[in-house]
């Protein structure tokens, strides 16, 4: 039975809530193909079997005249070769126009790893502030993403065995995260002023509800300004934790295991940031 674009659009976005993929996931591919969706609506295209590999080329020539980066082409490239598999997958269409589209050339960033200056800087910043400091100390300290800080239970630290636990998250598996003394005298500070609240969420409001990622994602920033760290995201704090490990010489596999990476490699492109590992046995982010 021939599928709207509209109908494919709609059947491929449930399939990525079905299969466990992150929100944020969820909504980019969605969003591209919705892009798309609209580019071929205008050529009187409605029909998921209509579009051609020439639709898609013009497509990605039109987001360069747009000036998005090759990085952002890149991975709507992506979402759209994953939307025509599904497709095919579905017995929607039988050939597949996406399969020959090449991707942009573009140069890879290497993550952005904050100095010891610059860490000690931004906790200066926030010292004033027992949540933030402890929001930071924990992301520098175990380097766990901030989506998964931000759904950190009471019941979820052990203060005895000084050991986080990391819930499975879409398609992340659970782990378990050492608490070193810096961010567990952290968390510890925090707790003593958190508000008494039903709600098991480690990190709240002033109003009792959960920290939601956007509003730690805000926070921090305000934190980089305030510390005059300039081009710094939040997830540069996850950087620092990958590289300062593998500098004090935490065994690559083990570092992978730590921060959750699924793959290996992911881990290993770190290396490249390092001159010359540290070889000293505390691998705990420097304290002032």
């Amino acid at each position: 039975m021939q599928k709207t674009l509209s109908d494919a659009h709609a059947l491929f976005t449930q399939n990525l809530k079905d299969s466990g993929k992150a929100h944020a996931t969820v909504i980019a591919y969605s969003k591209d193909i919705e892009q798309l969706v609209e580019f071929v609506g205008k050529k009187g295209k409605g029909n998921i079997d209509e579009v051609s590999d020439t639709d898609i080329n013009e497509f990605k020539e039109l987001l360069k005249k747009q000036r998005y980066t090759g990085k952002s082409i890149s991975r709507k490239i992506n979402s759209i070769k994953a939307f025509f598999r599904f497709c095919i997958g579905q017995g929607m269409i039988n050939d597949n126009p996406a399969e020959v589209i090449t991707h942009p050339k573009y140069e890879i960033t290497p993550p952005r790893v904050l100095s010891r200056i610059e860490y000690r800087a931004l906790r200066d910043a926030c010292r004033g502030d027992a949540r933030m400091y402890a929001v930071v100390e924990l992301l520098l300290q175990t380097g766990m993403r901030i989506s998964e800080l931000a759904a950190l239970q009471i019941g979820e630290v052990d203060f005895d065995r000084n050991v986080l636990i990391i819930k499975a998250q879409n398609s992340r598996e659970a782990r378990k995260v050492p608490l070193n003394e810096a961010g567990k005298n952290a968390l510890m500070d925090y707790l003593q002023v958190r508000p008494r609240a039903r709600e098991k969420t480690v990190f709240l409001t002033k109003t009792c509800r959960p920290f939601l990622v956007r509003n730690i994602r805000t926070a921090i920033d305000r934190y980089f300004r305030l510390a005059g760290i300039k081009e710094a995201k939040v997830n540069d704090l996850r950087h620092t934790f990958i590289v300062e490990q593998l500098k004090a010489g935490t065994p690559l596999v083990y570092v992978s295991q730590l921060v959750g990476h699924k793959r290996i490699t992911t881990t290993e492109k770190y290396l490249k940031l390092i001159e010359a590992p540290d070889m000293t046995p505390n691998i705990q982010i420097e304290e002032l």
